[in-house]
Formats: structure tokens, sequence, C-alpha cells
């Protein structure tokens, strides 16, 4: 068994190979750790680039593309490390980036997952948007990080270079204990991609484990490389994978009144969507509210073995106020200013 293994997840992505992957084969390069493209059933030459160009990185070969949450899932059953290193293929990684969270890892036995400060590879003085310097969520579900609340995405002057709990680590760079990833049960396939890994960390956090930032270690990721910001498929994917992961994850006494509270904010989106010419978006927004209630009863179960192992209702690492209110109403665009959270 290797102490870990880096597993890049690659869907028709030959270009993004060919641009990142030296930067990941140049310093991950230790006989401990393995590095593993999983391929989601591409169609391009991505297969061959590798095996001309990168013969010593190991190869899962996948006959489809199950998406990122059950692509990993289906390629992780075949890939055997202590600790997993999800990372995705438009990251470019940096001298010694790894090697500080493993070791945090086998010092703090209770730490479940990771993530380092995640930088934006095309601008890279500021925070990346999909994970920053740590994730959280507000009281009714809407994700947020240190460096990024919303669209304000802050410039990286040091200022969340501490190590810090937080509620999720971005699948953008997401190092896990193999072990605690299939005791969770892993991604859950039917997200498809996006929200996948806060859902898993939320389910980490109420069976009392903790999910940490290493600022000290940093990776700059280019996002949005597979499905645009504006792409509506995008837009049902994030609203729908997060009414399904509040379902899931919420307390019994917080259920109904969180979603009826997103029914209604959600709906508000829908409809601004439609006022600024984005009416294939507010479709996909509407979509995924109809979708999820006529499928909510699938996740019955699912809400209550997560309940029944459950031992912190809510988490430290949840805010317990409104993001939107903080945001819009009381004009708060830095995480620093969330006074007394975290």
């Amino acid at each position: 068994m290797k102490k870990a293994a880096v597993v890049i997840l690659n869907w028709n992505g030959r270009k993004l190979l060919e641009e990142f992957l030296p930067s990941v084969t140049k310093y991950t390069a230790t006989p401990d750790v393995g590095i593993v493209v999983a391929d989601n059933g591409s169609t391009d030459d991505s297969i061959e680039f590798l095996q001309n160009n990168y013969p010593d990185v190991s190869l899962v070969l996948l006959p489809q593309n199950y998406g990122f949450a059950d692509g990993y899932n289906r390629a992780l059953q075949q890939v055997d490390a202590e600790y997993f290193v999800l990372l995705n293929s438009d990251v470019e990684v940096t001298e010694n980036w790894l090697s500080p969270i493993v070791s945090y890892l086998d010092e703090n036995r209770d730490v479940a997952a990771a993530q380092p400060k995640l930088l934006a590879q095309r601008d890279k003085a500021y925070f990346e948007y999909a994970g920053a310097s740590g994730g959280y969520l507000d009281k009714y579900g809407y994700p947020f990080c240190r460096g990024r609340m919303f669209q304000t995405v802050e410039e990286d002057k040091g200022q969340y270079d501490t190590p810090t709990d937080v509620l999720w680590a971005t699948g953008a760079c997401l190092i896990i204990r193999s072990r605690e990833f299939f005791d969770a049960g892993g991604f859950d396939a039917s997200f498809f991609a996006h929200m996948e890994e806060i859902d898993l960390c939320w389910r980490l956090n109420c069976r009392g484990k903790r999910i940490v930032c290493l600022p000290s270690s940093v990776v700059y990721h280019v996002g949005g490389a597979t499905l645009k910001k504006e792409n509506p498929r995008k837009t049902y994917l994030n609203f729908r994978n997060n009414l399904l992961m509040l379902y899931k994850n919420l307390s019994q006494k917080d259920l109904k009144r969180t979603m009826i509270i997103r029914l209604i904010l959600d709906y508000i989106a829908a409809f601004q969507f439609m006022l600024t010419g984005g009416y294939a978006n507010g479709r996909a927004v509407i979509r995924a509210h109809k979708d999820f209630y006529n499928n909510r009863k699938m996740y019955r179960q699912a809400r209550q073995e997560n309940l029944s192992k459950t031992i912190v209702d809510v988490p430290r690492t949840i805010y317990k106020g409104s993001l939107l209110i903080a945001y819009y109403l009381k004009r708060i665009r830095l995480f620093s200013g969330l006074k007394g959270f975290i």
C-alpha cells in the first residue's frame, strides 16, 4: 500500500493533462506516493498521450463517463493507499505541496480530510473561487470560503494563512483518508458533479470528524474548465444538489423551515436570472426544484442513515446567520467581516 495516491479524474482532457500533469510529476515524485489518472471513458487521445509520455503514471480505465462523483467512487475502489489525493486535471501544484498535509494527517488522527490553499492559476495573486482557503456553509446551505463570498474573490495577502477547521474541503484538491472515504459511503453518485465534496464533508463533520485547511501548502486552480459558470447544466446541478445535500444532512428540527426558505430564495434567484436575460438558467433553477421534490423519497434511507450516525447536530463550521443578509444587506464582502465566526 502506498502512503498516498494522487488521483486525477480525466474526461477528454488531453490539453489539461499536457499543461498541468508536468507539475504533478515534478513535485510529487516520491516512492511512497503514486500518481494515477482515472479516465472517465474519454473519446479523445488522452490515454494514448499518457501511455506515450507518462509511462510511470498508473491508469484506471472506466468504460463511460460516470461524472465526478461516481467516477471517483469507482476509480478509488481500484487504488490502494492510506490517503487519497483527489486532484482536478486543471490544477498546478507547487514544490512541497503534499508532504505538509500528509504529515498533519499522520499527527492528527481525528482529522479525516484536508485541503491546501487554492489560488487562481490565471491570476495567482487571488484566491480561486472553488475552495480558496477553506469552505463553509451558512444556515440555509449557501457555500462560501475564507477568501470568497458569492462573487467577491479576495486578493491573497496572507490574511488566511492560519490552519483552521472548515466544513468542507474543495474537490479540486481534496486529501482524505481512504478508510474515512469508504466508511462514509464515498460521494453520492446521483450528484454527478458539483457539491458532492460538501455533502461528504458535512457527513464527516456530523460524525465527529474534522476537516481542515492547511495554507502552508499552495496549489493553483484554473476552475470552470469543464462547465463554465453560466452554463445552465451547472446551474441545475448546483441548485438540485444543494437541495439534496440539505435534505440528507439537516437535523430534523431545522429541515422544514430551511427548505421553505430555500424554496422562496431559489425562486427569487430564478426570477433574477430571467430579468437579466438568463432564461435558460432561470428554467434550470425551477427544474432543479421540481426534480428534487419528485425524487426526494429516494433519499429517505440516506437521510435516516446520516441521522443515525450523527453525533454533532450542527457543526460549528456552519455559519449560524444568513450569508445573503450579511452580503447584500450588511454589505459584508470579506470573510473576515463575519465577526465571531471560526
